[in-house]
């Protein structure tokens, strides 16, 4: 099970569709905005944000849920895409951490992850954290706490929900559509040397957004 939630967390990055984002008002919005991103996670996760027991947010919106709602926000992301790009005052607690086994079946897994998948997108072979359930009870011992849980593309943060949730959490945001889905402003106090929504990008396909991006630049100049 853990290989598959590994395998899953690795390939949405490239695969999983975006469609445009609804608001989130109403139950038929909450049920698009559940729709989004997270079919193939679980179906407890669409009922949490089907029946409004999670909230989903929009990254437009997030900024005035933590400043006027008093939201806090919790990057579940790990360690190497928070060092690019992060918000300033976030929490973090990483639900996937790089896995360190060197097993001889765990090193032919890294050897084909690394081959096929991690080239590519520069993503680290991973394992769910066994104390992220803990981390956060030591950050946020108040199960009342409104949290906003983010991370790069809204998938693992819609499993750290459910984990949180399970665990008494009863205020819970979720960052529909994660840090890729920024715009520009959305959140105005970022630190780190990359912006926000490119942060999950790594690997060969970083190298063709840095082309695009100069491209796009050639062709606003001329």
């Amino acid at each position: 099970m853990a290989i598959q939630l590994i395998q899953f967390h690795t390939l949405t990055h490239d695969t999983q569709p975006k469609p445009p984002l609804s608001t989130t008002t109403t139950t038929t919005n909450h049920h698009r905005l559940s729709s989004l991103q997270v079919n193939a996670v679980s179906g407890k996760a669409q009922q949490l944000l089907q029946s409004g027991t999670v909230r989903p947010i929009r990254p437009k919106d997030a900024a005035s849920a933590m400043e006027s709602e008093g939201y806090i926000l919790l990057d579940i992301r790990p360690e190497w895409e928070r060092e690019k790009a992060r918000v300033k005052g976030s929490l973090h607690v990483p639900l996937f951490v790089k896995d360190m086994d060197n097993s001889l079946l765990t090193l032919l897994k890294k050897w084909v992850h690394f081959g096929y998948i991690g080239l590519w997108t520069g993503q680290n072979f991973t394992m769910i954290n066994p104390e992220f359930v803990e981390k956060v009870e030591m950050e946020v011992p108040d199960k009342d706490t409104k949290l906003l849980v983010a991370c790069g593309e809204g998938l693992r943060s819609i499993m750290a929900v459910s984990k949180l949730h399970e665990e008494g959490y009863g205020n819970l945001g979720w960052l529909a559509g994660g840090f890729n889905r920024a715009g520009e402003d959305d959140f105005p106090n970022v630190e780190g040397t990359e912006k926000l929504q490119y942060a999950t990008i790594g690997g060969v396909s970083y190298y063709f957004l840095q082309l695009l991006v100069l491209l796009q630049a050639v062709g606003n100049k001329a």
